[in-house]
């Protein structure tokens, strides 16, 4: 799968959730015109959990955890920086936010 995103990085954000937490994202909010899935559809998988309202896609053939189309902002991505070739999170400040913890 392939995706490229435009952004200035103005912070990057973490969450405490009860699925963010297992998966230790690192995250940067990106607008739905800014955000463009070059390929690998068919590989994309989907969960979703609480609410069912924010979709969270990762890798069918390896499973690593891409990006999610937020609850709270429908119109945006949280996209995992992790996911980014040669992408330096240094420098960027980072913002902890807390979300549902399931049991």
């Amino acid at each position: 799968m392939k995706f490229a995103i435009t952004s200035d990085f103005p912070e990057l954000t973490t969450c405490d959730c009860s699925i963010c937490r297992k998966k230790n994202a690192l995250m940067v909010r990106v607008h739905e015109d800014d955000f463009r899935l070059l390929s690998g559809e068919e590989s994309l998988r989907e969960y979703r959990f609480h609410t069912g309202t924010a979709r969270h896609f990762f890798c069918g053939t390896c499973g690593i955890y891409t990006f999610h189309r937020k609850r709270m902002m429908p119109d945006s991505y949280g996209v995992n920086v992790f996911c980014l070739d040669d992408f330096d999170p240094a420098g960027i400040p980072l913002r902890e936010t807390h979300g549902t913890q399931l049991p």
